[in-house]
C-alpha cells in the first residue's frame, strides 16, 4: 500500500490555480472524515482544490480516505506534527494557490449547491472579501463563551469557521489564524472586521455544523470552565 508522504503536497508546487481552496483540518477522526470528503466531492461546483491537513493523527485516517486521494487528484493530503486546528489551518492556508479560501471541518458536511452558492454571491457582490454565515446546526446549538467558558451562548451569536469563504490575499494579511486554545474564528472575525474586510452575512444554510459528537471541545467543558480531556478540536464561541 502506497505511504501517506506518495499523496502528500510539494510544498507550493501544485499547478492549478483554482476558484477555491478547501482546507480540512482533521485530528483522529477517520471514522467521520470520509462524510465531509463524500459531501465536497459531491458539490455541483467544479472549480476547487482541497487540502487535508492530518494534525498528527493516530488512528486510521491515511487509510480511511485513500481511495478517494486516488480517485480525485484535486483532493491533497499533508500529515504534520500535532499543534491544533489553528496550525493546521494555517498549514493549509500557506499551501493552498485558490482565490477564495473556505473551510470543512472533518466532522462536519456541506450540502451539494454550498460552494456555487457562494460563488454566485462573490459574482453578485464583487467588492466582497468576506462571506459568512449560512449553517444548519444538528445536535446541541450552545457553545462556551471563549471569555467565560462556563457560560454557554447560542451559535446564531458566533462566528463559525467553517462557512468563512475569504480572499487569499486578505487572509494572508491577517497571518491567519491565531494559536489561541479558545475561539479562533471569532478573534480571526473581529481582526478582518477591524482590518476594513467587505463582509457579507448569508443566510443560505449549506454548511451542516455536527454538535453531537460528545468529543469535540465545545462539548469537552465542565460547568466551571475547565476543560476535559478529549482527542478532537471543536471550537467555542
Amino acid at each position: 500500500m502506497r505511504q501517506e508522504a506518495d499523496i502528500s503536497i510539494p510544498e507550493n508546487n501544485h499547478a492549478s490555480s483554482p476558484l477555491f481552496s478547501v482546507i480540512i483540518p482533521t485530528y483522529n477522526r477517520s471514522h467521520l472524515i470520509k462524510r465531509a470528503l463524500n459531501s465536497l466531492v459531491a458539490q455541483t461546483e467544479s472549480d476547487w482544490e482541497a487540502i487535508i491537513i492530518d494534525d498528527g493523527s493516530t488512528d486510521d485516517t491515511f487509510s480511511a480516505i485513500f481511495s478517494l486521494l486516488a480517485l480525485y487528484p484535486n483532493i491533497y493530503y499533508r500529515k504534520v506534527i500535532h499543534q491544533g486546528e489553528a496550525a493546521a489551518r494555517n498549514k493549509g492556508i500557506e499551501l493552498c494557490k485558490g482565490e477564495y479560501i473556505t473551510f470543512l471541518d472533518s466532522d462536519d458536511e456541506y450540502r451539494p449547491g454550498h460552494l456555487e452558492s457562494r460563488k454566485k454571491l462573490f459574482a453578485r457582490f464583487p467588492a466582497v472579501n468576506f462571506i459568512h454565515g449560512g449553517v444548519h446546526i444538528i445536535g446541541n446549538p450552545y457553545v462556551p463563551d471563549r471569555f467565560n467558558p462556563a457560560k454557554q451562548i447560542h451559535l446564531r451569536e458566533c462566528a463559525i469557521g467553517g462557512t468563512f469563504f475569504i480572499e487569499k490575499k486578505l487572509l494572508l494579511s491577517l497571518y491567519g489564524f491565531n494559536r489561541i486554545e479558545l475561539g479562533p474564528d471569532a478573534d480571526l472575525y473581529e481582526r478582518a472586521k477591524k482590518a476594513g474586510a467587505r463582509m457579507l452575512k448569508t443566510t443560505l444554510a449549506t454548511y451542516i455544523y455536527h454538535r453531537e459528537n460528545p468529543d469535540s471541545i465545545t462539548n469537552t467543558f465542565n460547568s466551571g470552565g475547565s476543560q476535559k480531556q478529549n482527542t478532537t478540536y471543536k471550537k467555542t464561541c
